[in-house]
């Protein structure tokens, strides 16, 4: 599943449709995650993007009075393409048509989503989300006090959506392996020190991982067609049965 650095990395290609108008929106399949109304789409047409900003795993495209909120899911890629190609591909489901060149929204196991939202505070998708780890607000004292109750394994805590947000199963991974923290500890066993290591190694490891183009492993491409290169700096993520890294000595297990 595309996380933070995968969103953040489309994010930052499609930022060249800021201050364009969108000519239409074709639909293709409305049957996502949640049925696309292809109506409310409608009303975008020949409006200006003013805007393009990620929130969580989301993709957001403000028009002023209303927004549209693209959610990858499992296996979807945006696609940037000549206006007037007619190279489509197997799952492609909707596109943005602009200008000179157009946005494909590709995914093969249809678990994405298109929003047309006219309340970005309080739609269900958003209102109930953590900080981006990213952010001044998420720091050792923050996750410290968040999670010091908690029976939980810190990998899943870091990827609650509700204590952090765009954190999933590769990069929780990748953190906790930098921050010398095993996945498995309870969150109220960790101390405000060990804390503020997993805070500094996910500000790292997503910055990394964002400057390589996110990570691809099967289904995952930038809008231009690149792959995430950060797959060739995996530590631990897939790597079961393989040398330490680290100690150049134990195999990495489950």
């Amino acid at each position: 599943m595309p996380e933070l650095p995968e969103v953040e990395t489309s994010v930052q290609a499609i930022q060249k449709f800021k201050n364009q108008n969108i000519e239409s929106i074709e639909i293709f399949n409305p049957n996502l995650r949640w049925k696309v109304n292809t109506q409310d789409f409608q009303k975008l047409h020949g409006k200006k993007v003013l805007n393009i900003t990620r929130r969580a795993k989301y993709i957001m495209l403000n028009f002023g009075e209303f927004e549209i909120l693209i959610h990858l899911g499992m296996t979807g890629t945006l696609r940037i393409t000549d206006k007037y190609s007619n190279l489509y591909k197997k799952h492609d489901h909707v596109e943005l048509i602009f200008g000179t060149e157009k946005i494909i929204f590709n995914d093969p196991r249809r678990f994405g989503s298109f929003h047309f939202i006219s309340n970005v505070e309080n739609h269900f998708l958003l209102s109930s989300l953590g900080p981006e780890p990213l952010s001044k607000k998420f720091d050792g004292a923050y996750l410290f006090n968040k999670i010091k109750k908690s029976k939980s394994p810190i990998k899943n805590a870091l990827m609650n959506q509700k204590n952090v947000v765009g954190i999933g199963n590769i990069y929780a991974n990748e953190i906790l392996f930098d921050a010398k923290i095993r996945p498995t500890r309870k969150c109220k066993t960790l101390t405000k020190k060990e804390n503020m290591r997993i805070v500094g190694s996910t500000k790292k490891i997503l910055k990394l991982a964002i400057k390589a183009g996110g990570t691809t492993l099967q289904d995952f491409y930038q809008p231009d067609g690149n792959k995430g290169y950060f797959k060739i700096d995996l530590a631990v993520y897939d790597r079961a049965g393989k040398c330490c890294l680290f100690c150049k000595k134990e195999e990495i297990t489950r």
